[in-house]
C-alpha cells in the first residue's frame, strides 16, 4: 500500500506544510500505513481533526469566534463546523446537503474503527488479520474523502489577508492587480526609518513607515544577511578609526 491512497491528504500536507502539527501527525500516518499498522486508523482520524482545526482556526472570525474552546470537541463536530465556515451548509441542492451529511457520517465510521482497531491490532488468525487490513484501508479512504472535500472547497475562496496564516504566494491573482494598478514612492528620515507611499489608482496616498531592517527580513533574507554583514563590517571599522584616534 502506497501514497496513492490518500493524494488528498497529502495534497493537504503540502499545502498547509508550515503547520507544525498537521506534519507531525502526517508523518506519523505515512508512517503506520507503510509500516500496515493498527495505528494508522488512530493517525487519519487525527489528521481529519488537525485539518479541521486548522481550517477553523484559519477562517475563524475574531470578532465573533466560533472555534471551540474544548480540546476534546467530537471529531464529528468540527467537521459540522468546518463545514459550516466553508459555507457548505448553506447549498440548498438537495443532493449536494445529502453529500455533506455523509461526509460527516464518515467521521463516526472513523471513530467506530479507531476503537475497534485494539481488538484486532493482536490477532493472530488469518480472517482478522485480512479485517484489520479492510478497516485500515477503510479508515485511510473516509479520512481522505473527508480531507479532500475540506481542501478543495477552502481553495475556491481567498483567505482574508489581514489574518490569514497562507504566505504571500496563495494570493496570485490579488498581488497581481495590486501591481498593476497601484504605485509606490519611497523615502527616509532622520531616524532611519523608510517611509512608502502607496499610490492608488484615484490618487489618493496610503502612507507607510518601516525600518530598512523590518522590510529586508519580510522580503528578502539573504538580502537581510548581506546587508548585516556589511553593516558589522563598517561598525568595526568605525571603532578601529575610533581607537586610534
Amino acid at each position: 500500500m502506497s501514497a496513492d491512497w490518500y493524494p488528498g491528504i497529502k495534497s493537504f500536507s503540502t499545502h498547509w506544510r508550515h503547520a507544525p502539527m498537521l506534519q507531525q501527525t502526517f508523518e506519523t500516518l505515512e508512517r503506520e500505513f507503510a509500516d500496515e499498522n493498527d495505528a494508522c486508523i488512530d493517525a487519519a482520524k487525527g489528521f481529519v481533526e488537525c485539518a479541521c482545526r486548522l481550517l477553523i482556526e484559519e477562517l475563524d472570525d475574531p470578532l465573533s469566534p466560533k472555534k471551540p474552546a474544548a480540546p476534546d470537541t467530537p471529531l464529528g463536530e468540527l467537521v459540522g463546523l468546518a463545514t459550516r465556515m466553508l459555507d457548505l451548509g448553506t447549498v440548498r441542492h438537495r443532493a449536494f446537503s445529502d453529500l455533506i451529511k455523509q461526509h460527516n457520517k464518515l467521521t463516526d465510521t472513523l471513530r467506530v474503527l479507531r476503537n475497534e482497531a485494539g481488538t484486532v491490532s493482536h490477532g493472530k488468525d488469518g480472517f482478522i488479520a485480512k479485517l484489520s487490513a479492510h478497516h485500515r484501508r477503510s479508515a485511510m479512504l473516509a479520512a481522505d474523502a473527508i480531507v479532500t472535500f475540506l481542501h478543495e472547497a477552502y481553495l475556491e475562496r481567498e483567505p482574508d489577508p489581514v489574518r490569514t496564516f497562507e504566505p504571500y504566494e496563495r494570493f496570485e491573482v490579488s498581488n497581481a492587480l495590486i501591481d498593476e494598478y497601484a504605485a509606490l514612492r519611497a523615502g527616509d528620515d532622520e531616524d532611519g526609518l523608510l517611509h512608502l507611499a502607496v499610490i492608488l489608482p484615484d490618487g489618493e496616498e496610503v502612507p507607510l513607515a518601516v525600518e530598512t531592517s523590518r522590510l529586508l527580513f519580510g522580503v528578502d533574507r539573504e538580502a537581510y544577511k548581506l546587508v548585516l554583514n556589511a553593516c558589522r563590517e563598517a561598525k568595526d571599522s568605525a571603532h578601529q578609526e575610533a581607537v586610534v584616534d
